[in-house]
């Protein structure tokens, strides 16, 4: 058991690999099952990890049995448990959701897939900045293939917006890595948060500048303004599997930023304390309020929800920014409930996109009526992404603003609910067009031009609905469960907070006689 905390890495790693060698010569049917067969185990080994960070302890792993300070370090705590499992649960209704014929057209799929589950919990695991860094390309480089095989057109086009902008965010990336290490000799993370607080004066502002620049990568991952210009297109345009999959891509980011800021930019960093924490705050307002003038003025349901996350992601950026033990446990209990609905929102876009044919999932022209069931998916994912009570986005952005501080309560106030205000606006029109706003079509008249012909409607698999019905009731599972989750939350927002237990566990396992 001891060795439990590699499995979810090496788990979907070695079934990708095993799934290319199998892929040329092997059916469909193949394929999934080994996709199913891996992620099951993904699931366990999620579960019983969650189980045992629930007891407080935190968990070092040396691969190759190195110095902490020197080989790849992976650590277990309650917030990369919550991580690790909210990855897990997500990944289950995209792969069903994608098992519905999708996964067919898109080169290596199953193979792609599993190595991005591999390269998003190997991020939320590792103790050391480096290994951060190869974590995030090893899922960016999975996400480059899930996103662009089979495509074409404007798919192609956003695809490679996004593929450059990561590029070029990555070397930005390296930059600020070396910089870091010939400053202080280190890059695992325990070891980082003692170095900083003895920087010498003369290195003080170098050191700073260093970290700045990690922090803005950090944000450009997570879609922080003004670097959120590649996600709406680049998500709307995805598969619907793959975008639902993609919500917890800018996680990845706004976990970084918190791991690093709480741990090595906390309060005993010295000149380093609490750097650009103002800063992520109003950047972090005003992603929220544009996120919320995106969904009003989206004219295709894909694009809203492409909007919906940036709107969770500043929302994110406001309670990680408040660095409160009550404002970031608000914030890891919105971080799961926004990943689940708004994966749930694209699936419903592409849902609605194959009913409608032709007009697809564009507001502004009418279609034939669609089935009652589409629009009550879209009814509770609208209501749960908005924030109305009872669901989890109410409960999550309650919270939050409870936590608020007298000196922060206006502006982080008006930005939730104005952009809360927003989102319902939005949500409410792209209802009422979707849904009330329909075409009549009777079967011995002929179809007008603005509604879709009967040929070129497709009909939607029960895997689809299943998948997004899964999502849905994950939110409510997390209304119902309340409770535990947010005491589960509070302690991962104090452990964050004290990072001493942290440092003294890594270096525990490196004893002084084993230093170099």
């Amino acid at each position: 058991m001891q060795h439990l905390v590699l499995a979810p890495v090496l788990v979907p790693l070695l079934c990708g690999a095993i799934l290319l060698l199998l892929e040329r010569r092997h059916s469909s049917l193949v394929l999934r099952t080994g996709a199913w067969i891996g992620l099951a185990l993904l699931l366990a080994a999620s579960i019983a990890l969650f189980a045992r960070a629930s007891s407080g302890g935190i968990e070092v792993y040396l691969l190759g049995d190195w110095p902490a300070r020197l080989g790849i370090v992976l650590m277990l705590d309650r917030l990369g448990a919550l991580m690790v499992l909210t990855t897990s649960l997500l990944a289950i209704p995209c792969l069903l959701y994608a098992c519905a014929g999708w996964d067919k057209r898109a080169l290596h799929f199953h193979a792609l897939f599993l190595i991005q589950l591999a390269g998003l919990n190997g991020a939320f695991l590792t103790g050391d900045v480096f290994n951060l860094f190869v974590f995030f390309e090893v899922l960016l480089i999975s996400s480059y293939g899930l996103l662009l095989s089979g495509g074409r057109g404007e798919r192609m086009k956003a695809g490679m917006h996004y593929v450059v902008f990561n590029i070029v965010a990555s070397t930005l990336f390296l930059i600020a890595l070396a910089l870091i290490y010939g400053l202080l000799g280190s890059l695992n993370m325990a070891e980082l948060a003692v170095r900083i607080r003895g920087v010498a004066a003369e290195d003080a502002a170098l050191v700073r500048a260093a970290f700045g620049l990690l922090l803005v990568v950090f944000c450009a991952k997570a879609a922080l303004l003004p670097m959120y210009l590649w996600l709406p297109e680049t998500y709307a345009r995805a598969p619907a599997a793959v975008a639902a999959l993609f919500t917890i891509m800018t996680k990845v980011g706004l976990y970084a930023l918190l791991r690093v800021s709480t741990l090595m930019l906390g309060d005993e960093a010295d000149a380093l304390a609490g750097l650009g924490r103002g800063t992520l705050l109003a950047f972090g307002v005003v992603t929220l309020l544009l996120g919320g003038l995106g969904v009003v003025g989206a004219l295709r349901l894909r694009i809203s929800a492409s909007y919906l996350v940036l709107l969770s992601a500043g929302t994110l950026f406001v309670a990680f920014a408040l660095a409160r033990p009550d404002a970031i446990a608000a914030g890891l209990y919105y971080l799961p409930h926004s990943c689940f609905a708004g994966a749930a929102m694209f699936m419903i876009a592409h849902i609605v996109q194959r009913e409608r044919g032709e007009v697809g999932d564009r507001l502004l022209q009418p279609a034939p009526p669609m089935p009652r069931l589409t629009g009550l998916l879209y009814m509770v994912a609208a209501v749960s992404l908005a924030g109305l009570p009872p669901l989890s986005g109410f409960i999550g952005k309650f919270l939050l603003l409870a936590a608020v501080p007298g000196e922060d309560t206006a502006v982080v106030y008006a930005a939730v609910l104005v952009g809360s205000l927003l989102a319902l606006i939005g949500l409410s029109r792209t209802g009422t067009r979707l849904f009330w706003r329909t075409a009549a079509v009777p079967e011995n008249e002929p179809v007008p031009p603005t509604a879709a012909p009967r040929s070129a409607r497709t009909p939607v698999g029960k895997r689809e609905i299943a998948a997004t019905i899964l999502l849905l009731s994950y939110g409510v599972a997390m209304t119902v469960f309340a409770a535990p989750i947010l005491r589960y939350t509070d302690a991962a927002a104090h452990q964050l907070l004290s990072p001493g237990d942290y440092i003294r566990e890594v270096r525990a396992a490196t004893p002084a006689a084993r230093q170099p």
